[in-house]
């Protein structure tokens, strides 16, 4: 696979995750220490997507991705136009995040890059808003995807406790078991898809229930 953004995806559901399995022994050290080295890296994602970010001038809370969503929801609308440098920002902001996400639950060793995509393949094609998305669904897909939040939600936990034993493996082992490897990486692949169907409004195709890519 190349590391190049990617306009169409063959097969499957239009919203792609892989992440290359690392070969050989893993670096314990970088691995005992990483919930205090990834800070910095999530400082800078956490400022580039304006989870936390304060007008206290006005008392309101201003978030970039919220607002980039909100804007997409009402340019479909009423335009049936997807700009595509805001799909650029939002797929290359989900690109970093993955990375970050990635380096947290142990799966790489690389320390985040805020613009090579390393061994970090995400792959969203960019839509055609007025021939394969529906006007109004924008609407309401972040509600017809509450049942995929309940399962995720599960998921996720799981994925903790197989990152907390994937951490004791690689202390003991030198290896990440790819069986735990897997199953993070699948978490990620359908948190990813909900997200290109709910939030990044990519897609009206409705995620499925895998982790499977």
């Amino acid at each position: 696979m190349t590391d190049t953004p990617t306009e169409v995806v063959p097969s499957g559901y239009p919203a792609r995750l892989e992440i290359d399995y690392p070969e050989g022994e893993r670096n314990w050290i970088t691995c005992f220490f990483r919930p205090v080295v990834v800070i910095p890296i999530a400082i800078v994602l956490g400022l580039i997507s304006g989870g936390s970010k304060w007008d206290r001038s006005s008392d309101v809370t201003l978030s970039i991705s919220g607002s980039i969503f909100l804007a997409i929801v009402l340019m479909l609308v009423f335009r049936r136009k997807y700009p595509r440098w805001w799909f650029d920002w939002n797929l290359e902001l989900t690109r970093f995040g993955l990375r970050v996400a990635s380096y947290l639950a142990l799966l790489r060793d690389e320390y985040p890059s805020t613009d090579d995509h390393q061994a970090v393949y995400v792959e969203i094609p960019y839509p055609d808003a007025e021939r394969e998305l529906h006007r109004w669904l924008p609407l309401v897909k972040w509600l017809l995807a509450i049942p995929h939040y309940i399962v995720l939600a599960f998921l996720f936990a799981a994925a903790v406790l197989c990152v907390i034993v994937g951490w004791f493996a690689i202390l003991l082992t030198g290896t990440y078991p790819r069986q735990l490897f897997d199953f993070v990486v699948g978490v990620l692949r359908w948190g990813l898809r909900v997200s290109a169907y709910a939030f990044l409004l990519t897609t009206d195709r409705y995620p499925p229930f895998s982790l499977a890519p």
